[in-house]
């Protein structure tokens, strides 16, 4: 990715051109993650490799594999009418019995082993809001770097990766504090292009057309990209997004799409 090459023609010698490709919310897709990095000279994965629910297929993930799909159907309506104290009734009696702890920790290992066997090398992952850190030690090959308020150079370009989502009623596994979430965007500092599993705190970046809500955006990470300026901040979490992508001062703000959906990465070229 560094130094010159010759055209074999003219004698003429340039640059080499790096492509990253970019996923996230990669939900149980390992068919898809398998060819993410073709073509590409790394693939940068922005979390969200676990499938608990598939909320467009609800006979897909952890949660209908256990309970069936016409609770999943249930559930998924409480959620989506932001009935989540109701939601949380219904979970907590279906799960009555059942050792919920290994019975989770057995099926995100399944999907892990899978996931983590098709990333390419080398990849450069930070965790989703569904992720559980705890266990990618043991999944992750020495191809993956994996990173969470850290920085690494690719092609000559400075990535900094912020992991994880903001505190929400939906509780899912890696939600930290505002406080916490924030010293790790301080601790990546001024990069280039700065990787989050969140959007920044914009109405129509954290906006989804189809789940009719608002999630949650880091109103930190929106004040270090007016601060620092990168030129590009990409993330996902958002499946549906109002505004897939826009431009705050100098930096342009992608939403690099939901990968479970599309099967296809974001294209980033320099």
């Amino acid at each position: 990715m560094a130094g010159t090459r010759d055209d074999g023609e003219s004698g003429a010698r340039e640059t080499p051109r790096t492509r990253v490709h970019v996923v996230s919310d990669v939900h149980g897709n390992v068919r898809d993650l398998a060819g993410a990095g073709d073509g590409a000279d790394a693939l940068v994965c922005l979390g969200d490799l676990v499938l608990f629910i598939d909320y467009a297929d609800h006979s897909r993930g952890i949660f209908p594999d256990l309970f069936g799909t016409g609770n999943t159907d249930r559930i998924v309506e409480l959620r989506t009418a932001r009935r989540f104290e109701e939601a949380r009734a219904f979970g907590a009696r279906l799960w009555a019995g059942v050792d919920r702890g290994p019975a989770i920790e057995k099926a995100v290992r399944k999907q892990y082993a899978e996931l983590f066997a098709a990333f390419p090398v080398p990849t450069y992952a930070t965790y989703g809001n569904v992720d559980i850190p705890s266990l990618w030690p043991e999944y992750a090959g020495p191809g993956t770097t994996v990173l969470d308020g850290e920085r690494v150079e690719i092609g000559g370009r400075v990535f900094g990766f912020v992991g994880g989502g903001l505190r929400t009623p939906m509780r899912t596994p890696y939600e930290i504090s505002d406080e916490e979430y924030a010293a790790k965007v301080e601790a990546v500092g001024e990069v280039d292009v700065l990787c989050t599993h969140i959007p920044p705190e914009v109405p129509e970046l954290v906006y989804d057309t189809v789940a009719r809500r608002f999630e949650r955006g880091s109103r930190a990470l929106l004040d270090a990209i007016r601060r620092t300026r990168p030129r590009y901040s990409l993330f996902g979490h958002v499946h549906q997004p109002l505004a897939p992508r826009m431009r705050i001062g100098a930096t342009e703000c992608v939403n690099v799409g939901h990968f479970a959906g599309t099967g296809k990465p974001w294209v980033l070229e320099w």
